[in-house]
C-alpha cells in the first residue's frame, strides 16, 4: 500500500514539477509596448524557444525618454533566460541605462542548489526560490523575492491581490486579476523602492498590463502574443 501511495505522490510531485512550462507550451513571442504620460516611447518583447526539457526566454527592451529635443532617460537591453525542467539554470543581460553599462551573470550551482550571481551591483549567492524580474513571468506573483534583471540585485517583495478588472487592450477585453507589487523594505530609497500595479489575465497565462509613477506614469502593455 505505502509503495503505491509513493508511486502516486511521485507522479503528482514530477506532473507539478513541469506545470509552469506548460502554461506557456507552444508560445512563440510575447510583445510589451512601454509608455509614458500615455505615448509609446518603446517596447520590451520576449521570445520563445522550445527544445525538449528546456526552455529559452530571449528578451530585447528599448525605450528612451526625451525632453526639449533630449534624451534624459534611456534603457537599451538584451537578456537570456534558460529553464531545464521548469528550474532556471542560466540568465544573462547586458544592459546600457543612460549610456552606463549594467550586466547579470547568473548560474544555477548544484552543490549548493543556489544561484550564483555575478552582477554589476551584486556577488554573490541566491536562493533558488528568486525569480527574474522580468513581466513574461507570472511566477513574480507568487515570489518573496526577485532578480534584478539589470544588475543582479536582491529584492524583496510583498505582492497583494486587489481584485478583478476587466480591461480593453488593442479592443479586445480581458478580465483580469488585479495585484500590487511592493518592496518589503519601506525605508529603501524611492527609486530603488518596488511599487507596481499589474493585471494578470488567467485565461492565457499572462500579465497584460504593469504601471507605475516614477518621473511620470509608465506602462508596460501587452501589444501582440502567439
Amino acid at each position: 500500500m505505502k509503495k503505491y501511495i509513493y508511486i502516486i505522490l511521485l507522479v503528482f510531485l514530477v506532473s507539478k514539477a513541469y506545470s509552469h512550462n506548460e502554461h506557456y507550451q507552444g508560445l512563440k513571442k510575447i510583445e510589451m509596448e512601454v509608455l509614458r504620460n500615455g505615448n509609446v516611447i518603446g517596447y520590451s518583447n520576449y521570445f520563445f524557444e522550445h527544445k525538449g526539457n528546456k526552455l529559452e526566454v530571449k528578451n530585447y527592451t528599448k525605450f528612451k525618454v526625451d525632453l526639449l529635443g533630449v534624451t534624459i532617460f534611456s534603457i537599451l537591453s538584451e537578456g537570456l533566460e534558460i529553464y531545464e525542467n521548469d528550474k532556471l539554470i542560466h540568465f544573462k543581460s547586458n544592459t546600457f541605462q543612460n549610456n552606463k553599462e549594467k550586466y547579470v551573470r547568473l548560474n544555477y550551482d548544484e552543490s549548493s542548489t543556489k544561484f550564483v550571481i555575478d552582477g554589476s551591483s551584486y556577488k554573490g549567492k541566491a536562493e533558488i526560490d528568486c525569480v527574474i524580474g522580468n513581466w513574461w513571468n507570472h511566477r513574480i506573483l507568487k515570489a518573496k523575492k526577485q532578480i534584478s534583471p539589470l544588475s543582479g540585485s536582491i529584492k524583496d517583495q510583498i505582492v497583494t491581490p486587489t481584485g478583478q478588472d476587466y480591461i480593453v487592450i488593442n479592443g479586445k477585453k480581458y478580465l483580469t486579476e488585479r495585484f500590487k507589487l511592493k518592496s518589503k523594505d519601506q525605508t529603501l530609497s524611492k527609486d530603488k523602492k518596488l511599487d507596481f500595479d499589474i493585471w494578470y489575465n488567467k485565461e492565457n497565462n499572462l500579465i497584460l498590463k504593469v504601471s507605475y509613477s516614477r518621473m511620470g506614469n509608465w506602462e508596460y502593455r501587452i501589444k501582440n502574443f502567439e
